[in-house]
């Protein structure tokens, strides 16, 4: 066959049933691409990889230029914002503009922005620079993250929840592998080794850079495709009420995550006195656990369809959230061990979900919803280390253990058609 076809219409109908047979999502003459799909789809991963193991460098040293430049909580928050605010703000702009004209290399373009961020914190003598490093890194997501999401679909074969899992295990991976090398790099030679893993934003580059060569033909040429509604999706009315419901959980998941990634080594090191290489390894636990339920949670989703994984998610993770202010030291490593994997879980169903809404505008609803993730990240860490500085580390975690409790508003989605799942 010579015309390409979409893969991010799965609820709609392709306007030639003869080059297109329902429900196919993929090209129908491709048994030779499967394998070609799979190492696509592994290199996407792990190019996610290596772009959130260099983000998660960012809170892995906070106690380090806490230490070096006097900075109060809300200080440190002020950093997360800077990152994650620019990433917030830029990908549903990307997500647009990719959604009318693929761009193929602009991945590898975008990780340049992430290497001479790096390269900048590592040098910053002032907080103004840490601040701009920050953003630049930030921008690097903001560029990765819409078309990435993109690229996995195609190479998902159909299995979407499953393909939106393994994209987004390797970013979880590498956002717990972070404070591991921070414990064994940065912590032992200062802030100038950080310089070290711009070779693994270089590395990063290459990776996407021949992900472009595949990407490239599979969109030469291609034509937006008319589409029409499934006969049982839902109306645009509840399509608008489902999104504003997925955004106010991934509001109160991403939220209570970052209570727990920016700020859950000084709630250590303050509570029980432990160095700081032992609290960054506690963070690596409880982010290790949030990789397992990404990666688990797809899945299921494609299994059991998105709707139940999510509502496991808010009564599973309630109990632990109320328990962890109040338990001691080892208790808490086992708690965040629950509360990262079921946590996590919901986090690939919230996304494929949004995106069987609306799958005509895909690259915008990845935007959306993976910088809407950063966003309310960044303006949560400003907002708790805000709170921190005035009531405590402590009081902080007792106010964000209801948060999950949002989560209630799932009753609002609707039944999606079969074959969306």
């Amino acid at each position: 066959m010579n015309k390409p076809v979409t893969v991010d219409a799965d609820i709609a109908a392709p306007v030639n049933p003869a080059e297109l047979p329902l429900p196919e999502l993929t090209k129908p003459a491709a048994p030779a691409a499967a394998g070609p799909a799979y190492i696509v789809l592994g290199g996407i991963s792990f190019s996610h990889f290596l772009n959130d193991t260099m983000q998660s460098l960012i809170p892995s040293v906070y106690p380090i230029l806490k230490a070096n430049y006097a900075l109060d909580f809300g200080q440190i928050g002020l950093i997360t914002l800077a990152f994650q605010f620019t990433a917030s703000l830029l990908q549903p702009v990307v997500g647009h503009i990719t959604d009318k004209k693929a761009q193929p290399f602009s991945l590898a373009i975008g990780m340049g922005s992430t290497f001479l961020g790096l390269l900048l914190l590592s040098v910053a003598h002032s907080y103004a620079v840490i601040l701009i490093a920050a953003a630049m890194i930030g921008l690097g997501s903001a560029v990765f993250h819409p078309e990435s999401a993109r690229i996995a679909r195609l190479a998902s074969g159909g299995r979407h929840g499953m393909a939106q899992s393994v994209f987004q295990v390797g970013g979880n991976a590498g956002t717990a592998l972070g404070p591991v090398l921070a414990a064994l790099i940065v912590v032992p030679f200062g802030q100038p080794s950080i310089a070290w893993f711009s070779s693994i934003a270089f590395l990063a580059i290459i990776v996407l850079w021949r992900i472009g060569v595949w990407y490239k033909p599979q969109v030469a040429g291609k034509k937006r495709m008319v589409v029409q509604s499934h006969p049982h999706a839902p109306s645009r009315r509840r399509v608008m009420v489902a999104l504003v419901v997925l955004v106010a959980l991934l509001f109160s998941k991403q939220l209570y995550l970052s209570s727990l990634s920016s700020y859950y080594t000084f709630y250590l090191i303050d509570k029980f006195h432990v160095s700081t290489q032992t609290a960054q390894m506690f963070l690596f636990i409880f982010l290790a656990a949030t990789a397992a339920g990404v990666f688990f949670g797809g899945p299921l989703g494609d299994r059991f369809g998105r709707r139940y994984v999510i509502w496991f998610s808010i009564l599973g993770i309630l109990p632990f959230t109320l328990a962890l202010p109040y338990a001691g030291l080892y208790a808490s490593a086992v708690l965040t061990v629950f509360i990262g994997f079921i946590l996590a879980s919901a986090t690939p169903a919230i996304i494929v979900f949004a995106q069987e809404l609306m799958p005509h505008r895909f690259g915008m609803i990845s935007g959306i919803f993976f910088g809407f993730a950063f966003g309310i990240g960044g303006l949560g860490a400003a907002a708790l280390g805000e709170v921190a500085d005035i009531r405590g580390i402590d009081f902080v975690y007792q106010v964000c253990s209801f948060l999950p409790a949002l989560g209630l508003l799932a009753v609002l989605l609707p039944k999606m058609p079969r074959h969306a799942h």
